[in-house]
Formats: C-alpha cells, sequence, structure tokens
C-alpha cells in the first residue's frame, strides 16, 4: 500500500488537469493527507523538544552535584593544607615538632579517604614528614606546584596538574599550599594529593549511559578525570575542545557538541566549580537520549504512511470513472511527445559535426555566450582551449582526405573522453580546429587538460611523414579570464586570446601547449 501512494498521487494529479470534480477529489485528498502529515510532525518534534528538555535538566542536576562534591573535597584538602601550613610555621621542623606533625598527618589520611597522602617540604624540596606508613627518600623540588609556590608568595591553594605518585606510582591531583618562614621567605610546601580513582569509582555510578560522559578538568584545559576512564588522557590538554570553548563565554550551561576525542555528539551541561579553578561536564550522546523517542516517531511515521495510502486508495476509487477518456487523452499526448522528441532529435542533428560526433561551430558559439554570462553571474572563471593539427594540410596531401577525415574523428574521440565533466564542451571549430570550453577551471586546470589532450593524440601513433615527429600531433591555445573582474570585456576576446596563444605555440615548434 506504501508504493502505490506516489503513483496514486501522479495519477490524482494528472486528472486533476482534465475536470474540476477531480481537481476537487484531488485537493480535498492532498489536503487530507498535508494536515495528518502536519500534526504528526509537530506532535514528533514537541516530543523531541520535551524529550531534550528533560534531559537538559537531568545532566544539568548531574553536573551540579559533581561540582558539589568536588568543591567539597577541595575544600576538605584546602582546610588540611591550612592546618598543616599553621603547624610548621608556628611549631617549626624540629624533630619532635615533626614527629608530632607526622601523627597528625596520619590521622588526618585515615579519617579523609578522599585524600590520598598528605606531604610537608622543606625549602629545598626534601620530604619533612608525610602521612604515609613508611619513610620516603626523594627529593620533589623539580614538582610544577614546588616550583610554583617557590616563585609566588600568593599563600592561597593551588590545584595543579595531575602527576604520578613517586611513593605510590598512581594518579594524583595535586594541592597545595605555600608556608613561610617567619620572614615571609620561602620555607616549603604543603601538599595534599587526591586520587583520580577516588572520582573513578564515584562517577562510574552516575547513570549518564553506555556512551555518556563525565569531564573534570583545570580551568586552563587540564584534563584530571574522563569517564570512561583512560590512563592515556590524564594531563592532557583540552582547552580547544567544544566544552570549555563553550565554558569559556559563560560559566554554566548546557548545549549540544561533538567531543574532539571521540567525536561523539552529546548533549552536555558544564559548570565552573565556585572557588576554585576546576570545570565539570556530563555529557550524554543524542541517540541514547532519543532512543525511546525515536521507537515512538517510527510507529507514528508508519500510521501516517498508512492513512495517507488509504486516502489515496480512496480517491483513485472515486476517480476510476475517467479512466477509459483518459487513456485516449493519454495516447493522444503520447504521440504529441513523439513529435517533439523528433523535434528535439533534429536540433540535435543541426548542432552536431557529422564527421567527429561533436558539437558545430554553431552549438560551440551558443555554449560559449551561455557560459561567459553564467561566469559574469558567478564571478567565477571560464577557460578556453583551442587546438590545431599540426601539418594537416599536408598529410591531406600526402595520405589524401579520406585518412584526413579519420584523424578528425580520431580527436574528436579523444576530446570526447578528455572532456569529461557535464559542464566542459569539446566542439569542432573548423576545418582541422577544435576547441574545448572549461566552465569554473582555472588556468593550471586548463593547462592540465590540453597536456592530456595533447599527450592521447600522440598515443594514437598516427604515421605523418610531413611532421618533424613523424607523426600526427596537435598545438594548443590556452585562455582563462574571469568576467567579472574584467568590467567590458567581451566574449571574443576569450576566442581572440586563445587563438593569438594557438598560434604561437606553432611558432615555437607546434605539439605544445602555450598559455601566455
Amino acid at each position: 500500500m506504501n508504493a502505490s501512494a506516489p503513483a496514486a498521487n501522479g495519477y490524482l494529479l494528472n486528472l486533476s488537469r482534465k475536470r474540476p470534480a477531480t481537481r476537487l477529489v484531488f485537493l480535498i485528498t492532498a489536503l487530507a493527507c498535508l494536515l495528518v502529515i502536519g500534526s504528526a510532525a509537530s506532535f514528533i518534534l514537541s516530543a523531541r523538544a520535551a524529550q531534550l528538555k528533560d534531559a537538559q535538566v537531568a545532566t544539568t542536576n548531574i553536573a551540579r552535584m559533581i561540582a558539589v562534591q568536588v568543591e567539597l573535597t577541595l575544600k576538605t584538602a584546602s582546610f588540611a593544607l591550612t592546618d598543616l601550613s599553621e603547624r610548621v610555621e608556628i611549631g617549626g621542623t624540629g624533630a619532635a615538632a615533626l614527629k608530632r606533625l607526622e601523627t597528625h598527618l596520619v590521622n588526618v589520611a585515615t579519617t579523609s579517604p578522599e585524600l590520598h597522602g598528605l606531604f610537608v617540604y622543606g625549602s629545598d624540596g626534601s620530604w619533612l614528614a608525610t602521612s604515609l606508613s613508611r619513610p620516603v627518600k626523594g627529593n620533589n623540588s623539580d614538582r610544577d606546584y614546588f616550583r610554583y609556590h617557590q616563585n609566588n608568595a600568593d599563600r592561597g591553594v593551588h590545584v595543579g596538574s595531575p602527576v604520578k605518585s613517586r611513593s605510590t606510582n598512581v594518579w594524583v591531583i595535586p594541592v597545595s599550599r605555600r608556608i613561610n618562614r617567619p620572614d615571609g621567605s620561602f620555607g616549603g610546601v604543603a601538599l595534599v594529593t587526591l586520587r583520580v580513582n577516588f572520582f573513578e569509582r564515584i562517577y562510574d555510578e552516575l547513570n549518564v549511559g553506555e556512551t555518556g560522559t563525565v569531564l573534570v578538568a583545570l580551568s586552563d584545559g587540564t584534563l584530571l578525570y574522563r569517564r570512561p576512564f583512560d590512563e592515556q588522557l590524564i594531563g592532557t590538554n583540552i582547552s580547544q575542545g567544544p566544552v570549555m570553548q563553550a565554558l569559556a563565554m559563560r560559566s554554566s550551561g548546557s548545549s549540544v557538541l561533538i567531543a574532539n576525542i571521540d567525536r561523539i555528539e552529546r548533549l552536555y551541561s558544564y559548570r565552573r566549580v565556585d572557588r576554585f579553578p576546576v570545570i565539570v561536564a556530563v555529557g550524554q550522546t543524542k541517540d541514547e537520549l532519543l532512543s525511546q523517542w525515536q521507537g515512538s516517531s517510527i510507529l507514528i511515521a508508519a500510521a501516517v504512511v498508512l492513512i495517507c495510502g488509504m486516502f489515496a486508495l480512496l480517491a483513485v476509487k472515486l476517480m476510476e470513472q475517467f479512466a477509459v477518456r483518459d487513456r485516449l487523452d493519454q495516447k493522444l499526448r503520447a504521440h504529441s511527445d513523439d513529435l517533439e522528441k523528433n523535434n528535439i532529435g533534429l536540433q540535435v542533428l543541426a548542432h552536431t559535426d557529422k564527421l567527429t560526433g561533436l558539437p558545430n561551430r554553431l552549438m560551440f558559439d551558443e555554449a560559449l555566450e551561455r557560459e561567459f554570462k553564467r561566469a559574469e553571474r558567478n564571478k567565477d572563471c571560464l577557460s578556453l582551449i583551442l587546438l590545431d593539427v599540426d601539418f594537416f594540410k599536408q598529410f591531406n596531401d600526402r595520405y589524401g582526405h579520406v585518412a584526413g577525415d579519420v584523424v578528425l574523428g580520431s580527436v574528436g574521440s579523444v576530446l570526447s573522453e578528455q572532456a569529461s565533466r557535464s559542464a566542459d564542451v569539446a566542439a569542432r571549430y573548423g576545418g582541422e580546429e577544435f576547441a574545448v570550453i572549461l566552465p569554473g577551471t582555472d588556468n593550471a586546470g586548463a593547462v592540465g587538460v590540453a597536456e592530456r589532450i595533447r599527450k592521447a593524440i600522440l598515443a594514437l601513433q598516427i604515421a605523418h611523414e610531413a611532421s618533424a615527429l613523424g607523426q600526427v600531433s596537435a598545438s594548443f591555445g590556452v585562455v582563462t579570464m574571469t568576467p567579472a573582474s574584467q568590467p567590458g570585456l567581451l566574449m571574443t576576446e576569450l576566442v581572440v586570446c586563445a587563438d593569438r596563444r594557438l598560434y604561437e605555440a606553432k611558432r615555437r615548434g607546434r605539439n605544445m601547449v602555450c598559455n601566455e
């Protein structure tokens, strides 16, 4: 029934041109179908918008929840850092003070599972105290966060790029604070590290779909965590990604974006974390969000097709009484179409060169005028190639006119093969001269076409004793102009310029392409 609907509509359209009653039936059927289709389309689009709106609210709430959780974690780290730095600045770094400090660090790490470790480093980067259960040797003066506090007197909390812990060999996010000596000079760094897999355990429980994603990154675009988790992505820069570009314009929002990492289109909700240089984003793929809507839309569309098909079939049945008369009318029209086709065939013969099968000079002139005006309207370039078979008169004198006609036919075949675009026109210009019109082709492209034609003619390997090459060849003149950029330019100037370059190619020794 679905396949019969288009045919039935075409049948109705033909009948509607003959009788008012038929036209009325067709009009009513068309309006009924349009009403059904319009109502269904409006309902489907409204349902889609509602589905996306609900999804946007859900992802916004998830993003807000994640931002709050990240903020609380960083606040916990900030409070711990403030406490550590004050203990060191007030209590000093003597053996007894450090022993008490280390006991305190272990207690804080035990009661705060989100903290991977707590550390205090001296001004030279050496380890003074740690919450780890074992002593650690080494120096952290080369870490970015250490150098940051060494060079900045700011006492605020610094969230650094993810690093691999030298003590546990796991990925951590360093959160640090400067320690000052009594005179205000740099005295070391207090550091709290957060496990990246701590975020992974929490965010894996979020329902964002099979191909959904969760992002946590620094404001400069450094990636702290991404779900699905991939260790190789930690620390990469996503500042040029669509989420960061969207956050550059506002502090929070929702948008449909395509991720640079996996090229999947998702509905993202994103926001900045209050008081900290961190951003979070949650994305769900449109395919998953709209899967239920797509299923119901397919059912509605199928019902619409069925209803419209029934309307069309009913209309056809109502108008079957006109079938006999219409059949006779169609026969008369068929005869008229045959006459029109014959007339078109005669026009084609009148514009075709019988020897080569190419358009003749008359067709060439019409085509050149048409393409010249089109190039002028569209401010596009137009190229023309004129070519002439070398020493053709001597060929005729030596081998006879029948052989010369064979040569011209062969050259015509070459032009038909090489001027392959539908807009290209290859024509016999007159005698042994041919022309190729190349719309929208620059000079380099036109020269390339001319070279292919020249080589294809040589590849025919037609003997020609009167030529220095010993075989048939051709010379080419190529010109490219942009009518819109040359006010007052005439179409004939294109032909004159190409003809002048053709004769320049002959003067230089023939069997060549000249475009200057």
